[in-house]
């Protein structure tokens, strides 16, 4: 049996995405200590767009947290190519 409430879900989690990646305010506003900092950049956005304000507004340059949000997204992705492989011969059955 396959997840089929998944595309419920999406929009919503999407949407939470949205509002806990640092887009309209900078990490540096959020004052809180350097381990919570850490918890805030396995969020794999963070790193991503405290890059692009670095290189776009000259911001102060990411420290850990880009590379905390690189080892996130490089676990997702490892993560989800062998879920896929696993995955992929019932997924056209699925469709």
């Amino acid at each position: 049996m396959q997840y089929r409430d998944v595309q419920h879900m999406v929009p919503f989690l999407l949407t939470a995405w949205m509002y806990a990646s640092p887009v309209v305010y900078p990490l540096d506003a959020i004052n809180v200590s350097q381990f919570w900092r850490m918890m805030y950049a396995l969020n794999p956005m963070v790193g991503v767009i405290q890059g692009f304000r670095w290189s776009l507004f000259g911001t102060n340059p990411p420290d850990m947290v880009m590379l905390v949000s690189a080892a996130v997204v490089l676990v997702l992705f490892v993560s989800g190519l062998f879920y896929f492989r696993r995955m992929e011969r019932t997924f056209a059955d699925m469709i």
